[in-house]
């Protein structure tokens, strides 16, 4: 990109007051953004009111260094090698499916594996759901976006901690020599950041496989404010979203609601009716989202195919204390009601759990309660 075509794209993005949707009718008017700048006050006072007019025709203070930081980093490495590239409203390559929105990203700044191609988002679903999962939800994540990733999706989500976190890992783990972007993290934060802090060796990770993508500028930190306005651009790349699990509060619900205003397919996995972290996906099935037990429930409704197919069963032949286990169920359960269902007494009880805990079959939750683990 040309320093003239970037300065205007820029300036236009920082204009006070002019968001996308403001942005994309002086587009529509006027075209490139230098034509923009070009125009009479008269001219602009017919497309935006007036104090959006005398805002474009004062450029912003700090337009100069953001143009020289932003062509410094388009023309620099990343540790990962990752190349880097600024896709614009007006780009052949910018992805179809965000153009439906009514308020589309006027820029995309784009870090990863060449080619950085975002129109190859067309086999993609998006995974999210709580920052706070359960070790359940944690599995389940990691195992839907490993299968959907050897099917031939691309797993795309916010690089959040929680089921965020463990959909990239999920995907990353599927063999590299897969045709698309094993997955794609849409970030709320300029590109010159990674946040949270702990993500950063998984954002590294992601650049060599996938793509990192954001619409913030460089140097954008981490604000509340912008997190809603990402994940309308990951409801918008994909073809539909899968909650694995979510509080009813929790931000991933409002994901799920842009997918649903932008015509795209919602999904949810079900969870014990005592787990506040299953109570925002049964509002969901409650509100018609397709509920999910295994990949082929996704992929039917997709009408994709996948060499993978996800279980979502252990035989009980392959665990160590079966009885205890099968007392357990499925749902959190304390002491008591595991003592009055076998008949152990509690110290024969803890030291059971504890071995399954440590086997990994067993998780401890808060409250002196003890759920199984399925593993996919």
């Amino acid at each position: 990109m040309e320093p003239e075509e970037l300065a205007g794209w820029l300036r236009l993005t920082l204009t006070p007051g002019i968001g996308p949707t403001a942005a994309r009718r002086l587009l529509a008017a006027f075209g490139l953004p230098a034509a923009v700048f070009q125009q009479s006050p008269e001219a602009l006072r017919q497309v935006v009111s007036e104090a959006h007019a005398t805002a474009l025709l004062t450029p912003p203070g700090r337009l100069g260094a953001l143009i020289d930081n932003t062509l410094e980093w388009l023309h620099g490495t990343d540790a990962t090698g990752g190349t880097r590239r600024i896709v614009t409203l007006g780009d052949a390559g910018y992805p179809a499916s965000l153009l439906e929105m009514v308020d589309p990203p006027l820029m995309l700044y784009v870090l990863g594996a060449a080619p950085l191609d975002l129109t190859q988002l067309d086999r993609s679903l998006a995974i999210v759901g709580s920052r706070n999962p359960t070790p359940q939800g944690v599995l389940n994540a990691r195992a839907f976006a490993r299968a959907f990733c050897v099917g031939g999706l691309v797993v795309v989500s916010g690089l959040a901690l929680g089921v965020d976190g463990a959909a990239h890992e999920g995907a990353l783990e599927a063999p590299g020599d897969l045709p698309r972007p094993a997955t794609v993290a849409v970030v709320g934060t300029g590109l010159d950041r990674v946040y949270p802090a702990r993500h950063r060796a998984l954002a590294h990770r992601i650049a060599e496989r996938g793509l990192i993508v954001s619409e913030f500028a460089l140097g954008t930190p981490p604000l509340n404010q912008n997190f809603p306005r990402r994940n309308r651009i990951i409801a918008g790349l994909t073809r539909g979203t899968l909650v694995v699990e979510a509080a009813l509060q929790s931000g991933s619900l409002i994901t799920a609601r842009l997918a649903s205003e932008q015509g795209r397919d919602v999904y949810a996995i079900p969870g014990s009716i005592h787990s506040p972290q299953s109570r925002g996906c049964h509002a969901l099935i409650r509100q018609g989202a397709k509920l999910v037990e295994t990949v082929d429930d996704v992929l039917e409704e997709l009408r994709f195919n996948t060499p993978a197919p996800l279980t979502s069963s252990v035989p009980d032949g392959d665990s160590m204390h079966k009885g205890l286990l099968q007392a357990i169920g499925h749902d959190p359960v304390g002491l008591d009601a595991l003592g009055a269902r076998t008949g152990d007494t509690v110290p024969t009880l803890q030291a059971q759990l504890l071995e399954l805990e440590l086997a990994g079959q067993v998780t401890r939750l808060p409250g002196g309660l003890f759920q199984r683990i399925v593993r996919t």
